[in-house]
């Protein structure tokens, strides 16, 4: 029996579509059938690489395709809502990079087109599939912790603004917490069981910049990185209540000085913790000890 295979597109193929690319090209079931970025060139250029027959440079266009059915969204961050409400509607199943979007407004209207629409739609929080994420969810699904009624997420970069549309507030929607934090604060939100938010007393700075001048330490860079650029926050912190009475501590940088980076995600319970970052540690009372 020949099982047809999923046609997917890739709108937009700058760097982070490498690994929508390559993990897709290691899936029997679907097909790279076509791709689209605004330059041309690169898109005939991935193309090419990964041996893709539609080529396009305006999503609209790909979407009308009635073979695609599937779509990565891998664009910046200010076209996020906007395409995945035309994806959708066009009948397309959508994965969007993260983050979702960059207003609450767009969310709701991206909740609202997946509702109409019936099609699927997920956020490239790649972090619940952790293999020790999967593990520490089992354990507190059997109540191994108890109550989960405090954690801590950091995710804290000494040197490492990427610049470029990273630093453009219109087109990424904000600095470090809407680009690395999303990624902690996801996954600790989901280990606590999703909890509603009741409060959030959250603050960010800009004291630093890019600091572009410092030498002997390299850090990733956006392809269209210029240091005299920039407009979002080097840190962001919050403390966020939920109904249940659980409290999250969350902290994010693209700059600070620090020792070093430091990414934490710790859960803590009335019958034992758990730290899941910078490894794996289960934390309980046993026989007295």
């Amino acid at each position: 029996m020949i099982v047809s295979k999923m046609k997917i597109g890739i709108i937009g193929v700058g760097s982070i579509s490498g690994f929508h690319l390559k993990s897709y090209q290691k899936l029997e079931g679907v097909e790279l059938y076509a791709v689209c970025d605004l330059n041309g060139a690169r898109a005939e250029e991935k193309a090419k690489q990964y041996g893709i027959s539609h080529v396009y440079t305006d999503y609209r266009e790909l979407l009308a395709n009635p073979e695609v059915e599937a779509v990565s969204i891998c664009t910046w961050n200010n076209t996020h809502a906007e395409i995945s409400i035309a994806a959708l509607r066009a009948g397309k199943h959508v994965l969007v990079e993260k983050p979702l979007c960059r207003t609450v407004e767009e969310a709701l209207q991206i909740q609202e087109a997946v509702r109409e629409t019936g099609k699927t739609l997920q956020v490239g929080f790649v972090r619940r599939y952790d293999a020790n994420a999967q593990l520490v969810k089992r354990f507190i699904d059997n109540g191994e912790l108890g109550e989960i009624y405090y954690a801590k997420a950091s995710s804290l970069r000494r040197l490492g603004n990427p610049g470029g549309w990273f630093a453009d507030q219109e087109r990424s929607g904000g600095g470090p917490l809407i680009d690395i934090g999303v990624h902690v604060l996801d996954l600790i939100w989901y280990l606590m069981g999703r909890p509603k938010p009741v409060s959030i007393s959250g603050n960010t700075y800009k004291k630093l910049g890019n600091r572009s001048h410092v030498r002997n330490l390299s850090f990733y860079k956006a392809a269209d990185y210029d240091p005299n650029t920039n407009g979002v926050e080097d840190l962001a912190n919050a403390l966020i209540r939920f109904e249940n009475g659980a409290s999250l501590l969350v902290d994010v940088s693209f700059t600070l000085h620090a020792k070093k980076d430091e990414t934490t995600v710790k859960l803590f319970g009335d019958q034992g913790g758990v730290e899941l970052e910078p490894e794996l540690i289960l934390v309980t009372e046993k026989h007295d000890t």
